[in-house]
């Protein structure tokens, strides 16, 4: 993978701030708090206050500096959206010439986590390649591997960054956009819509009133259960399976028992009704969270006997059958679910589409099948009189 550039570092906020941040500037905590300026808030008491506890090497405390992400799809925002929908917030880029400054410290990972190191000058500086590879190189974090904290790596900016250095505003939809845009129509800052960021689907395309087409990333979906295809030997090399097994561990030994057991077949999805919410992996300071008992559960769905070999459609219906007769019994809420056996099975969209949408469609929870990422499919193909027949 080439390494990316940094194009901008990242300010999270409500929307309602943007017009007061474009007039002043991002504004440090303890700047904030002086001048008595009135603003949403979308972070906890409990964030805020650990911010201040926390000093950079000159002894300032972290409420003295502006704070900078360098990549803005991360647990802190995860956590920001657990609360709050992604209409209220929106993410502002900063130009990533304010690294060229010789007042800012650079933090390897959360600035206040306990494990973090803040850097300043050449130091930050020199630490900023492996930055980038812990920030804008991964898809996803967890825990057990640091991931989490780094991914929230800060460049933090004495006082404010100041109003002429914002290049960018990102909202997560078209309604957000129009919204902010009437708020701040004097302003030459463009307004970017982008759903990814937000963690929603990329693109959506309704077939009924409960079915959907989705383009994103599946294991963020806000559907209460998340599909993974599988084969029934225990490997999980590649795709989902393998995306699976690395962000989330505890689905991968469950899956492991599954298959040693002989309880995984071909026609026979396995449900993995998780007690720990998914928040306590995603978000920053999860315990924290006034919706933290929220339920996600993975379904585990054989699409293939063996991982050397193609996708096998007819278990694939099978599959589908079972699904059908008994997600209510199971307690499925809403499915998010991918196009099974398609990209790394080598089945053709043509014929798995029309298959999945004829058992999908009959479900009385919400459902969105996640297009596969690794082909194009023709825009007839999706239209919603070629998959409802």
């Amino acid at each position: 993978m080439k390494r990316p550039e940094i194009r901008g570092l990242y300010y999270i906020t409500h929307i309602d701030n943007v017009p007061s941040i474009l007039e002043r500037g991002i504004l440090s905590h303890e700047r904030v708090t002086s001048e008595n300026i009135q603003y949403a808030r979308i972070y906890s008491d409990d964030i805020v206050e650990n911010r201040r506890e926390k000093q950079t090497p000159d002894g300032n405390s972290l409420w003295h500096f502006a704070n900078l992400y360098f990549w803005p799809r991360n647990p802190m925002l995860y956590r920001v959206l657990c609360e709050k929908s992604a209409r209220e917030v929106a993410v502002i880029s900063a130009r990533h010439e304010i690294l060229d400054r010789l007042d800012i410290f650079i933090s390897d990972g959360n600035a206040a986590h306990s494990q973090t190191e803040i850097l300043a000058l050449g130091k930050g500086r020199k630490a900023i390649p492996q930055i980038i590879k812990d920030t804008l190189m991964i898809e996803y974090w967890n825990e057990e591997d640091g991931s989490k904290r780094k991914i929230m790596a800060e460049c933090l900016v004495p006082n404010f960054v100041a109003p002429e250095t914002i290049q960018t505003i990102y909202v997560a939809t078209q309604d957000a956009k129009a919204s902010l845009g009437a708020c701040i129509s004097n302003s030459s800052v463009p307004i970017i819509v982008e759903p990814n960021m937000f963690f929603l689907p990329s693109r959506r395309r309704v077939l009924t009133s409960n079915l959907f087409l989705a383009e994103g990333d599946l294991f963020f979906s806000h559907m209460q259960t998340l599909t993974v295809s599988v084969n029934i030997v225990g490997v999980m090399g590649k795709g989902l399976a393998s995306r699976a097994k690395h962000q989330f561990p505890r689905v991968y030994v469950y899956y492991q028992d599954l298959c040693h057991n002989g309880k995984l077949k071909m026609g026979r999805p396995q449900l993995y009704k998780r007690e720990l919410p998914l928040e306590h992996e995603l978000a920053d300071v999860p315990e924290t969270l006034s919706n933290y008992n929220s339920q996600k559960w993975f379904l585990l769905f054989p699409t293939k006997r063996h991982w050397k070999e193609q996708a096998d459609i007819k278990g694939i219906e099978e599959g589908l059958q079972w699904l059908a007769g008994n997600y209510k019994k199971e307690g499925i809420k809403s499915l998010a679910i991918p196009a099974l056996g398609c990209g790394l099975g080598k089945l053709d969209w043509r014929d798995v589409g029309p298959l999945m949408c004829r058992y999908l469609k009959t479900f009385d929870v919400s459902v969105a099948i996640y297009l596969p990422s690794e082909k194009k499919i023709d825009e007839a193909l999706l239209a919603k009189e070629f998959l409802i027949k």
